[in-house]
């Protein structure tokens, strides 16, 4: 099987560090011209060289998040969408701030929604296209002080399930990737040795997974040889949330 993305322009957001970086380095390797969005004011290193454009946008500012939209209705095509941008800040149900509830649900919700929305115009029009929402596995289940994050995330489904309905006759294939436990830069930072090793031996496959894991079935799901998988959830999380 020899994935490729030749002449497909690829957008993911949120793509400068963790899974998203290696979504963008993966999908250029195999020929795409990949849009990435960040936060930061300067472009990370690695889309200096390739065919990268990044694109600097708060996507809890509204004037920016419609600065972006009009960019994005600027390009004369988007093959595949990538919504990866999120954020979690950790609370308690009690304890939840406005604000926090208001940038989770801009950031991780309504944003892939209008993202979805502008892009499924050109795909239709095009009569091909691949979205893939990222989740995660707390949009399956759920733990202490996530209560505002596991409702965005069970939200994504409901995106992937009602847009895919209305876009597969098109061509435009639409699905959830939910990534379990993944060893990120960030997670080496926010974790002990000892507290990867604890959660680690909570999954039945006993390691978290590598980025380059959930890059891969994202590769496939937005290739053309993914042809018939369309409104699913497809859980990458080395048996965490079947036991």
């Amino acid at each position: 099987m020899n994935i490729r993305f030749d002449q497909q322009t690829i957008l993911i957001t949120g793509a400068t560090r963790g899974i998203g970086r290696q979504l963008a380095i993966d999908f250029e390797s195999l020929g795409g011209n990949v849009i990435i969005t960040g936060t930061g004011v300067d472009s990370p290193d690695f889309v200096k060289t390739g065919n990268f454009e990044y694109y600097n946008v708060d996507f809890c500012n509204d004037e920016q998040k419609q600065g972006f939209i009009e960019f994005l209705g600027s390009k004369d095509k988007i093959d595949v969408c990538i919504n990866n941008a999120g954020i979690n800040r950790l609370n308690y149900l009690e304890d939840v701030e406005e604000i926090d509830f208001s940038d989770m649900m801009r950031v991780n919700l309504e944003t892939p929604f209008l993202i979805t929305k502008h892009v499924a115009k050109k795909m239709k029009t095009a009569g091909y296209g691949r979205i893939i929402n990222i989740s995660s596995i707390f949009g399956k289940l759920s733990k202490e002080k996530r209560s505002v994050y596991s409702v965005t995330k069970f939200g994504i489904k409901g995106l992937t399930v009602s847009s895919a309905i209305e876009l597969a006759k098109f061509g435009v294939l639409v699905n959830t990737l939910s990534p379990g436990f993944v060893m990120t830069d960030l997670t080496k930072k926010n974790l002990s040795p000892e507290e990867r090793n604890n959660l680690s031996d909570l999954v039945p496959a006993k390691r978290m997974a590598e980025p380059k894991e959930i890059s891969n079935v994202a590769l496939f799901l937005a290739s053309g040889f993914n042809t018939y998988i369309a409104g699913q959830n497809i859980i990458v999380d080395g048996g965490y949330t079947v036991v």
